[in-house]
């Protein structure tokens, strides 16, 4: 049963490419989540992951509190093709429209394969297209705020797996070195930790050298022996056969849609290892641009409040630890919670 509230799927005029479109909810206001441009076996496996993400974007807004709801968009290329320059301008322009047609209750930002200056194209089509380049006044690339979120959630996640927050000496592994799983592994090399790391962009063991890191294949990194393990790429790493071969005590990463299915959860928690909810660790780029889009914040005071992420991820342990259930299943009672208070009728509503 299709549980979103508006999907919209159409071949851009001008590109001639799958433009999808999926609002899961606008329960706590306008939904809002990244165009994400990417290469698909079929258009429909773009839609699964258009519905998937939409729908995290709904419990990271709730459980970080914010008066937005969640919304994802995805343009599908196929197998192999590249974009001239000109295409994908064609590509952000048909994005622009097919966003203006929900008439405001879905924002746009950037996503994998997409970037403030694509943002900066559709919004020549629709004052809904957000996080365009700084130079024009926009909130920018949101990777550094998204790091300093994860940054804090492996913390949390520690201090609740093994008593403490401090990463000195512990072993983490990271599983992607792109903007945000960079950035991390940076600021856990400069706090002392022992870092593990791997990418399937091979010249991006310069930085693992740099930071004097173990470089390694990504099937090594997610089985590694390890305090922590960071998913920070693509999702779908954690499968039921994936976790039967971990040796970590806890994974907080901020690659989107990582467990395979839902089941992934209780197959981690049988084992014992805690997993931190990804919508909830990767919150940091949606916090921080809602603040600086929406409330016109300063930069500083928006990375500040990033730092939110800390309580929300606090209370989805509480909540699974009072429950006897497994993150995922608190993180959606507690979002869950919040969306009904938000839609509930008032007493003295006439």
């Amino acid at each position: 049963m299709l549980e979103h509230e508006r999907v919209s799927i159409t071949v851009g005029e001008r590109s001639a490419l799958p433009v999808i479109v999926a609002v899961h909810s606008t329960a706590l206001g306008q939904a809002v989540g990244g165009c994400r441009l990417w290469r698909y076996q079929d258009w429909r496996d773009g839609l699964e992951d258009a519905l998937r993400l939409s729908e995290a974007m709904t419990l990271k807004c709730a459980l970080a509190g914010l008066p937005l709801g969640g919304g994802k968009s995805v343009i599908a290329l196929a197998p192999g093709s590249e974009l001239t320059a000109e295409r994908r301008r064609a590509a952000m322009l048909d994005l622009g429209d097919a966003v203006d047609a929900f008439g405001g209750s879905y924002g746009v930002g950037e996503d994998v394969g997409t970037t403030a200056e694509d943002m900066l194209i559709a919004r020549e089509r629709t004052r809904y297209a957000y996080c365009l380049p700084e130079s024009e006044g926009g909130s920018g690339e949101p990777s550094e705020p998204t790091a300093v979120g994860v940054r804090a959630a492996i913390g949390v996640t520690l201090a609740r797996a093994l008593g403490t927050a401090d990463v000195s000496g512990r072993r983490i592994s990271i599983i992607g070195l792109g903007q945000v799983g960079s950035r991390v592994a940076r600021r856990l090399a400069a706090d002392g930790a022992d870092l593990l790391v791997t990418d399937i962009d091979a010249s991006k063991r310069e930085l693992a050298d740099e930071l004097g890191a173990t470089w390694t294949d990504t099937d090594a990194a997610l089985r590694a022996d390890a305090d922590v393990v960071v998913p920070a790429a693509l999702g779908g790493i954690l499968t039921p056969a994936s976790v039967t071969e971990l040796r970590c005590a806890a994974i907080a990463g901020p690659a989107n849609n990582q467990l395979a299915d839902d089941g992934v959860a209780d197959a981690l928690h049988a084992r014992g290892i805690l997993w931190a909810p990804d919508f909830v660790v990767n919150a940091g780029g949606v916090i921080y641009g809602s603040a600086m889009e929406f409330e016109g914040c300063s930069r500083e005071d928006a990375v500040a409040r990033v730092g939110a992420i800390t309580d929300s991820l606090d209370a989805v342990f509480s909540a699974a630890e009072q429950h006897s259930i497994t993150p995922l299943a608190a993180a959606r009672r507690v979002a869950g919670e919040r969306l009904s208070a938000a839609t509930r009728p008032r007493a003295d509503a006439a």
